[in-house]
């Protein structure tokens, strides 16, 4: 059976159908491009490449969202030169595609509000103490601010982008 056959109602559930690819390739673009503009900070891979990532988590599907927001991740750290070694960022790109997740579910279960509250914790707090591997202590008290504001810049630029675009009734 060749992609011919495939009746119209199987292209849509496919995995990875030419409409989802093409979404995804658009919002990793964009990720693309907010890796370039970084948030400064000691680690030097703080910056906007997570936004499309949360805002595709909430529009289109988990799926989507973690693929994007893990890229995403990692097109940043690639501009920086893996400053934190490439196991510890495929470490964090792993971490932000859970994070993706649970804004995804959180923003379903309760509220946007919530899931923005959610989003900053688990970016900002909670992937601070990875830095615990590199540096102890320090160095997770050294990143956590730097990463709870470019956390919450991330995450309130993407829900503000998807209450702009639900309320256009676009998606």
């Amino acid at each position: 059976m060749n992609s011919l056959d495939l009746e119209k109602g199987d292209l849509r559930k496919s995995a990875f159908g030419v409409k989802r690819v093409a979404i995804m390739a658009v919002f990793i673009a964009l990720s693309a491009v907010g890796a370039l503009i970084k948030i400064p900070s000691p680690v030097g891979t703080i910056g906007l490449d997570s936004a499309p990532g949360f805002f595709s988590a909430i529009a289109f599907g988990s799926l989507e969202g973690a693929v994007i927001i893990a890229l995403g991740h990692m097109l940043t750290a690639a501009v920086a030169g893996f400053p934190l070694t490439l196991p510890i960022h495929i470490f964090i790109a792993v971490q932000m595609a859970l994070w993706a997740l649970a804004f995804r579910w959180v923003n379903r279960k309760f509220s946007l509000i919530a899931a923005v509250i959610a989003g900053i914790l688990l970016n900002g707090v909670v992937s601070s103490f990875t830095m615990m591997l590199m540096g102890g202590w320090g160095a997770v008290i050294g990143v956590m601010p730097f990463l709870v504001v470019g956390s919450a810049i991330n995450v309130i630029i993407a829900a503000i982008a998807y209450r702009i675009i639900k309320a256009s009734k676009l998606i």
